[in-house]
This record gives C-alpha cells, structure tokens and sequence, in this order.
C-alpha cells in the first residue's frame, strides 16, 4: 500500500484533525503530516489543493482524498482490517459506532460554548446548563461502554478504538474547562490523555504559539 498523508490544522485547536491523528498514531499506521496553520499563508497556499472541501482533516492515500473523521475511520478499518480500528466484537463494534455517530453530529452546546483550547486552563468558563446536559450525556455514554464492553482494557470498548479517537478532544476540553465528572469518566480521561498517541497530539499542541482569536473566546489577544 502507497503512503499515507495527512493534512491537519492546528493542534491546539482542531478537534477534528485531532481524531484521525491520534488513531493513525495509536494504532502504528504509518502517515506524513501535513499541517496548515489557520490564517497562515501556509493555510491559503495549500487547503484547495489538498482539500476538496477547504476544510480539514483529509486522508490521501496516490490520488485518492478521504475527508471527514467519520469517513477517514471507516475506510482506514477497509485499509487495514487487522489494525482493529473498531472494536471486534459485533455488539461492541455497534455501539462503538453509534456513539462516535453521536458524538460527530451531536453536542453541539458544548462545542461552541467550549471550544478546544489543549494550551489553556478555564476554569469554569463556558459552562451552561446547556452544556452540562451535553455532558452529562456523554458521561453517560461512557459509563454503558465501560461497564458493557470495556473488560479488556481502560477504555470504552477495551482497546483504544475509533470511538475513543472521536471523544479526545472531549477529554481535552473537560481538562481545560475543569470539568467536574463521576468517578468512570475520570479514569477514562485519565486513560485518554495517557494514550501515546494522544499524549503526542498534546505534546504537539503545547509547543504552538500561535495565537487564533475566533479560537479564544476567553483570552485577550496576545501584545505585539
């Protein structure tokens, strides 16, 4: 199989180029980034021809373009059938995929109100109870994945799998907002955040500088 690449924004920031990272990472599936910073020259130069819809994440493979996390996390499971990218057993697998479903279409109070922001620390902003709904929503679903399907490891379905890649960037706003959760959901951030693949994202994250206003919500824009 040709090589794989990429293309990605910026890790402090993008909970979506966040997911395919981590489980390409996670999993040991070799790929090239390509990452365009957002409002960079870098970033005009180069999304019309690597996206087919300006936005990113998208996955190449030769001249073939998979765009969307979802869509990236089912063709890499056709890709590569033994690197157990959802979860094996059938009834896992499809809960697996309902709640990563969820969590792509859904929750939408929580993402506005709490965006991604893996460099800062909010206490308490952002919180509505819209958003706690949302949350509780999610804690949840991760107390049925643990107590169903998680007997063989510490996360949802056991394994790490694409549902835990379509929640980390949850895990990583409920750090930077400091979020109160249950006992089940803590240790499943804990879990989450240990991950190599996800403790290489953050690393990552932490050595940008760049400063995105309508990123920052609750931060004063840096002095020149």
């Amino acid at each position: 199989m040709s090589g794989l690449t990429l293309v990605i924004g910026n890790k402090n920031y993008s909970s979506w180029s966040m997911r395919p990272w981590v489980l390409l990472t996670q999993l040991g599936i070799a790929f090239e980034e390509r990452l365009l910073r957002f409002h960079t020259d870098e970033w005009d130069a180069g999304i019309d021809r690597w996206s087919p819809t300006g936005l990113v994440p998208v996955l190449w493979r030769d001249e073939v373009a998979v765009w969307d996390s979802l869509a990236i996390f089912e063709t890499l499971a056709e890709w590569f059938p033994g690197k157990a990218v959802w979860p094996a057993d059938p009834a896992a697998r499809a809960f697996a995929r309902s709640a990563a479903a969820e969590m792509h279409a859904g929750f939408r109070n929580l993402r506005s109100s709490m965006p991604m922001n893996i460099r800062a620390s909010l206490p308490g902003k952002g919180m509505t109870p819209e958003v706690r709904a949302d949350i509780d929503r999610i804690e949840r679903l991760w107390r049925e994945g643990r107590s169903r399907f998680g007997a063989g490891g510490d996360f949802l379905c056991g394994p790490f799998s694409a549902v835990d890649a379509m929640f980390a960037p949850v895990v990583m706003r409920l750090a930077t907002y400091d979020v109160a959760c249950g006992p089940v959901a803590t240790r499943y951030c804990e879990a989450v955040r240990a991950a190599p693949g996800v403790s290489a994202w953050i690393e990552g994250a932490l050595k940008e500088t760049q400063f995105v206003a309508e990123e920052e919500p609750y931060a004063e824009p840096p002095r020149p």
